[in-house]
């Protein structure tokens, strides 16, 4: 079973900066799709970030953009999430994901196969 170990997480204050890293393990093959999601307390599970390794193409939700940044590691199946000016709004469990290909979800393409346990992020004022 592939197995994605997620970390980076942790404290900063308001406007400061964190990287998340995740790696896969137990593969052979190539995870084309990752990305990142989040659930703050009370709240749904948001995408945050995805990446196609194939054509290199990202997405990111709009809240975001132009301040958090995806890529790829250079380990295969390994991927980043520069996330800068954060904000308390960006308070959440940050969970990796990543398939063999992306899955068209809510209008969107993310993977959804395999799931990290999660890494938190708490941003104060």
């Amino acid at each position: 079973q592939v197995q994605l170990a997620e970390s980076g997480g942790g404290s900063v204050q308001a406007g400061g900066s964190l990287r998340l890293s995740c790696a896969a393990s137990r593969t052979t093959y190539s995870l084309n799709c990752m990305g990142w999601f989040r659930r703050a307390p009370g709240k749904e599970r948001e995408a945050v970030a995805r990446i196609s390794s194939g054509s290199g193409s990202t997405w990111y939700r709009e809240s975001v953009k132009g301040r958090f940044t995806i890529s790829q590691g250079n380990a295969k199946n390994s991927v980043y999430l520069q996330m800068n000016s954060l904000k308390p709004e960006d308070t959440a469990m940050y969970y990796c994901a990543a398939d063999i290909a992306c899955t068209r979800m809510f209008g969107l393409l993310l993977p959804d196969r395999y799931w990290g346990q999660g890494t938190q992020v708490t941003v104060s004022l």
